[in-house]
């Protein structure tokens, strides 16, 4: 046991269980838990629409390697994994608990354009025009071009692909209401059966309900939100945030994102051109960098969404990342991380990310050296 007395506890289990060699986690994870009062959600059942893809035993080294990784997690997580061509699915402790979504959210409005785009109602040209009194907070580069003219004319292209590989806030409030609000993402995401989901109220609303602000237009310049923020008592902004992270209105569990991912990749979500075109525009994502992408091999594929939400206190509210992972033999996995609420530092978050990968990655090519590869 010397040699594995070297490892930290995620690195000694994934490598006992054969899933993969300890330099693919690098340092483990623990720390204080999440503060014991943290109040449970409720939450809904779901009726998922079932597929016909034949269900396959779930590897076994996988299933122990996901739950050590996450039982060596302090604080609210829930880890998620989709075999897509196989039907298996992995899930930890709290995979079926609401989390916040925050960013993550815009694949579902993303979803509803490409629906509407098969539908006709919508085109990748139709024209959208946002002006200043439609941007809203945090990340939006596009309210750079918006602050020149006071207007800027574009496209449901150019905002898609804003809101999905710069996680744009105001391209995707844009988006938004171009699909007719947040009544339309919820009525897709009903239609299609995708489960455990819900849908917020847009960005700003979110935003301000999370930090217990009421929201005025003038905010979204500048740094008039961070600043209305600051002003509040501290109790008043504690209790806003704790309401949220305990029963978040744009809550979902981390498995039903995994199915609907894994929907998509098989096609039955949307037609043909608008599943290819929705796929590579997650796979040109620029945000994320060492989340599970940390992890990514050379020759594997991964298209993404992340999510982060608001700090307060070493905590945030939300910490996420989801999407599909695909190998060079063309076997692609779903998968989604949700953090829900934690005091561990940003770097331990990232390596509890990249560890779900590197198992996946293991798994897969234990299956083709064994000869499992077409099973």
């Amino acid at each position: 046991m010397t040699f594995l007395g070297s490892f930290t506890r995620i690195e000694r289990a994934i490598t006992l269980v054969g899933l993969a060699p300890a330099a693919l986690i690098g340092a483990g994870v623990h720390g204080s838990p999440v503060p014991a009062n943290l109040p449970p959600p409720s939450y809904q059942s779901f009726l998922p629409v079932p597929d016909s893809t034949p269900r396959l035993p779930a590897p076994a080294g996988l299933k122990q390697a996901v739950e050590t990784l996450r039982n060596n997690f302090d604080g609210l997580a829930g880890i998620a994994v989709r075999s897509v061509e196989d039907g298996w699915a992995v899930d930890s402790v709290d995979a079926d608990r609401r989390m916040p979504q925050q960013s993550v959210s815009k694949l579902w409005v993303a979803m509803t354009v490409m629906d509407q785009i098969d539908s006709g109602r919508l085109t990748l040209e139709t024209p959208v025009t946002i002006r200043r009194e439609d941007l809203t907070l945090f990340h939006q580069p596009v309210a750079a071009l918006v602050a020149k003219d006071g207007v800027y004319v574009t496209n449901v292209r150019d905002l898609l692909k804003r809101a999905m590989t710069q996680s744009d806030n105001t391209a995707n409030d844009s988006l938004l209401r171009t699909v007719g609000g947040p009544t339309a993402v919820r009525s897709f995401i009903a239609r299609k059966g995708l489960g455990n989901i819900r849908f917020g109220p847009g960005e700003r609303l979110l935003q301000a309900g999370t930090a217990g602000v009421t929201w005025k237009q003038d905010m979204a310049m500048g740094r008039a939100f961070e600043a209305a923020r600051a002003r509040l008592p501290a109790n008043v902004r504690q209790a806003a945030y704790q309401r949220y992270v305990a029963d978040p209105v744009d809550g979902a569990a981390p498995a039903a994102i995994a199915g609907a991912l894994a929907r998509l990749k098989k096609g039955v979500l949307l037609g043909p051109e608008s599943t290819r075109y929705l796929i590579e525009t997650m796979e040109s994502s620029k945000t994320g960098k060492y989340r599970m992408r940390g992890a990514v091999p050379p020759g594997w594929t991964f298209g993404h969404k992340t999510g982060t939400g608001q700090d307060l206190l070493g905590r945030t509210a939300g910490y996420n990342d989801v999407g599909l992972l695909i190998a060079p033999d063309g076997r692609s996995y779903a998968v989604a991380v949700m953090i829900g609420d934690t005091r561990r530092p940003i770097q331990d978050r990232q390596l509890l990310m990249q560890g779900v990968v590197s198992a996946i990655v293991a798994n897969h090519r234990a299956e083709q050296s064994a000869g499992f590869s077409d099973r």
